[in-house]
């Protein structure tokens, strides 16, 4: 009698787990929408946070928490919401960096005269920026030999090479080095101080650097990975004579003309090519600004003109160009009389003016913004020296 009782109670308990199991089961069907939701609002803007949530139901009937995000505070709201809904789950939700993959390493610098960056950890995935050399960067996630980073202005993408790895301590050396930037478009650092010998790397515009001595007019200077290379003092300037200049309307519009003729390219950033947004930040980057990475967040940036009257315009103004401003395509700098200079297909002058020959009817003007005059204090401006990654404030 007493095992048949025991066989009684051991198939309630069995059905009543088959019935949490269904109820379960019936929930997660239903948290699907809800959690895309709550991960919309916590990273409104995948390009520069990671927020990936998946909910597995597996032949155990449990259900496992899995995905990956670089902010610990989203982690935390969604075992809350799930904590809230009572749903029972495995928490197998990644936090990153990850030191079971980085360890210590979780910084990075730039070594190459650009680096490119990209969607997903290929060669063969979209380009969707760049970063330059001496770039301070978070390492997030490492996977088959490709690293994922997030740049200062908190862009997000994927490398191979072109950088070091260095630990939180080193970094903090690098900030308090006597560094240099380069000053030109474009050029080379040799091998000794002799600009007839071997190359060691170019070098553009913005370039940074650790500089050691200075020998016959040219700077010693050592790359972030160590190569050590020669370059002419002339055509670089030292991190408090850049970081110490008030930007300036003339040098925005002098640096952007001398990309004139530089060829377009999707998720280009540098002074070698370019889209149309990583034109405006490469230059108003060599003022000692850094500007959100793409057309549609650099819109929320800065004052808001009223260009109903283009009298209102003034030089460096930017012009974002769209169906609207909530579908912002496109981005360009004012120069004067109507005419701005943007990155479509090369370095050119267009103009607003429909009498200019240089109109574009497709281009729909949706809003302005001014930013030279403004004190940067908004995550979408900010001036270089104020930066933690670049500066120990």
């Amino acid at each position: 009698m007493k095992c048949f009782y025991q066989k009684i109670a051991s198939a309630l308990l069995f059905l009543l787990a088959g019935t949490m199991a269904l109820a379960q089961s019936f929930s997660y069907k239903n948290l699907s929408v809800e959690l895309q939701s709550l991960q919309k609002q916590l990273v409104p803007d995948r390009r520069v946070a990671i927020l990936d949530v998946e909910l597995k139901d597996t032949l155990q009937k449990q259900i496992v928490l899995s995905g990956e995000t670089d902010l610990p505070e989203a982690k935390d709201h969604i075992v809350s919401f799930l904590n809230a809904k009572k749903v029972l789950f495995v928490d197998s939700f990644r936090v990153l960096p990850d030191p079971d993959l980085l360890g210590v390493k979780t910084w990075a610098l730039g070594t190459l005269s650009v680096l490119n960056l990209r969607a997903q950890p290929g060669d063969a995935t979209e380009l969707v920026s760049q970063a330059v050399m001496g770039t301070p960067m978070k390492v997030l996630d490492c996977k088959n030999g490709w690293y994922r980073v997030q740049t200062p202005d908190h862009y997000i993408g994927w490398t191979d090479s072109g950088i070091q790895l260095l630990t939180a301590t080193e970094m903090n050396r690098w900030k308090e080095s006597n560094r240099y930037v380069f000053n030109r478009m474009s050029g080379y650092a040799y091998v000794s101080p002799d600009k007839n010998s071997d190359v060691v790397t170019d070098l553009i515009l913005d370039n940074l650097f650790e500089a050691e001595a200075e020998v016959r007019g040219f700077l010693k200077i050592m790359i972030p990975d160590g190569r050590i290379a020669y370059v002419r003092k002339t055509e670089c300037l030292s991190w408090k004579e850049w970081i110490g200049r008030k930007p300036d309307v003339q040098s925005v519009i002098t640096v952007a003309r001398k990309m004139m003729g530089s060829p377009y390219l999707w998720g280009g950033a540098s002074s070698k090519e370019a889209d149309c947004s990583g034109f405006v930040k490469l230059v108003y980057f060599s003022q000692g600004i850094i500007l959100a990475r793409d057309a549609s967040q650099q819109v929320r940036s800065g004052e808001k003109i009223d260009f109903s009257n283009r009298e209102n315009l003034r030089p460096g103004d930017l012009l974002f160009f769209g169906r609207s401003i909530q579908r912002v395509t496109h981005v360009g700098i004012y120069l004067e009389n109507g005419d701005f200079i943007h990155s479509s297909g090369r370095v050119q002058i267009s103009s607003i003016n429909p009498e200019d020959p240089k109109y574009n009817p497709k281009r729909n003007l949706v809003e302005v913004r001014r930013i030279i005059d403004l004190q940067p204090d908004t995550e979408e401006i900010v001036r270089v020296k104020d930066h933690p990654w670049y500066s120990n404030l």
